[in-house]
């Protein structure tokens, strides 16, 4: 018989709060993270972006460790994954894996060009830094697959403990927003010039966001939030950048997940979907939910409050989604309007109370990756 798997401790970083019960209150307060920046070194235009504030950042790491040499990006993954760490009480031993996701990692490192920080750019020095705080005991692993990272890094989780290699794993999800990303994405001429608006007729692209998100993944169901039931990674190979315009990918990662957690279509609660508000992305999913029947379940974007946080996106949404279904409350996809996809989807306008078993969080980045997986409410 197949291991069960769960995920029993969650926690986040984000512009709106240094932990989950502060990100869930003002979600529901309609609070966006989003905010209209000018003068900074980061872009010689003005953007909306959502930035952790920097004071803030430091004072809170202060509180838990005097060490200097930990990154900004560094210091945003202890502190989400460190609550997680002390409360499960699990021992870091051999049978515990260490999990880190990301896109870009330190690559402001790169700024300043030395072999110390070309080093320092490395995605598995990130990971050793991390996992040498906490004094995690197995060689750490980095899933780095574009926007998917942070969801993919959970089903990739859920398969190494099904095939015994180890009982519980943490996992933390992170990107910052950076010179780099910025321009990168305003070369693709993809940066809204106003908060993003997800689904809607006037959306105008994407806004960028960084945050960290941590979760435990394990086999032990005591103290479960959540149960993983099912996923599915596909890529559509595409474009380098642009989405199938059927969704064939998202379609076939949704449809893999459903097969695996043997559940139908139509008994899914809730959906939270990548919805970057970008032309490309967000038809390419209405497509691919309507061509599963999905087209009535209700379904968010939670980039209005976050923007697009990149590698942490699906760990974030994650995180926040298994709480959504918790307390049996749609939470609003904020920024949306008016219907702006050529198919019908069920947007979510206004926070509302709902009885929820299962919920399903998609994924879609460069490249083409698309990844899905199923959660069910644990009894």
């Amino acid at each position: 018989m197949q291991r069960e798997v769960y995920i029993t401790e969650t926690n986040c970083i984000t512009p709106i709060g240094f932990d989950v019960a502060t990100n869930i209150k003002n979600i529901i307060g309609r609070v966006s993270g989003i905010q209209w920046y000018q003068n900074v070194d980061l872009m010689k235009m003005p953007f909306y972006a959502s930035i952790i504030n920097d004071e803030a950042l430091n004072s809170a790491f202060a509180r838990i460790s005097s060490a200097d040499q930990y990154t900004r990006l560094e210091k945003m993954m202890i502190l989400a994954l460190k609550p997680i760490v002390e409360k499960s009480k699990v021992t870091l031993d051999e049978r515990t894996g260490f999990m880190l996701s990301t896109t870009k990692g330190n690559i402001t490192a790169l700024e300043n060009p030395s072999l110390d920080n070309f080093q320092q750019a490395h995605l598995s020095q990130l990971a050793r830094n991390v996992a040498v705080f906490f004094g995690f005991k197995t060689e750490p692993i980095v899933i780095s697959n574009a926007c998917v990272s942070g969801i993919l890094a959970v089903s990739v989780a859920k398969r190494l403990i099904q095939s015994g290699m180890f009982d519980d794993i943490f996992i933390v999800a992170g990107d910052e927003v950076s010179e780099f990303v910025l321009s990168g994405f305003n070369s693709f001429q993809a940066m809204s010039d106003s908060p993003c608006r997800p689904y809607s007729k006037n959306r105008k692209g994407v806004t960028l966001g960084e945050a960290t998100a941590a979760v435990l993944v394990s086999s032990n169901k005591k103290n479960a939030k959540i149960k993983i039931i099912g996923d599915g990674s596909i890529n559509d190979a595409n474009h380098i950048s642009g989405p199938s315009r059927t969704g064939e990918g998202l379609f076939r990662s949704i449809e893999s997940a459903l097969a695996e957690a043997k559940i139908n279509a139509n008994q899914i609660d809730y959906i939270s979907a990548h919805g970057t508000a970008t032309s490309f992305n967000d038809e390419m999913e209405a497509i691919a939910f309507n061509r599963l029947g999905l087209e009535n379940v209700p379904v968010n974007s939670l980039k209005g409050f976050y923007g697009h946080t990149l590698g942490a996106s699906g760990l974030l949404e994650t995180v926040i989604g298994i709480e959504s279904v918790l307390e049996n409350k749609l939470f609003i996809s904020l920024g949306f309007d008016e219907i702006g996809v050529s198919q019908s989807i069920n947007i979510i306008e206004k926070n509302e109370d709902k009885e929820m078993n299962y919920f399903l969080k998609t994924a879609s980045g460069f490249g083409g990756c698309n990844t899905a997986v199923l959660f069910e409410k644990v009894k």
